[in-house]
């Protein structure tokens, strides 16, 4: 047959994320993964891995954020790469803050999985949770 099913609709799902301190080095991280069945498995910070692959500089604000990643799931690994590179806001008159926030493409291995959403706060300066 010629009809190809895509693994990105298969209804499973990840969600990582990591905290870093004022350095860039890892604070905390973690992650859970959704089977297409339903079944959810979280994962600590020793499962989890960020690696930067590749940064864009905003012509705006100077700032440049980390845009192309690669992640490690458990014994999994996903690149995560921008559908456009531009996609930094500018909340400095609301939040306060710089960030890149946008859509992305998942590959696993060379193929294409699915698409996603990735946040990158602190690329200016640290952010200040107290008030």
């Amino acid at each position: 047959s010629g009809r190809t099913r895509d693994s990105a609709a298969n209804g499973g799902a990840v969600m990582a994320f990591r905290l870093r301190d004022r350095e860039g080095r890892a604070y905390w991280s973690g992650a859970t993964v959704r089977e297409p069945g339903g079944q959810v498995h979280p994962l600590g910070p020793d499962q989890v891995e960020f690696r930067a692959l590749r940064r864009w500089h905003s012509p705006r604000s100077a700032v440049d954020y980390p845009v192309s990643f690669t992640i490690r799931i458990g014994e999994r690994r996903f690149e995560l790469a921008p559908l456009l590179d531009d996609q930094e806001n500018d909340a400095r008159l609301s939040s306060g803050t710089l960030y890149w926030e946008g859509a992305v493409s998942a590959t696993e291995g060379q193929r294409t999985i699915g698409r996603g959403y990735l946040e990158l706060t602190g690329y200016d300066q640290p952010l200040s949770l107290g008030r």
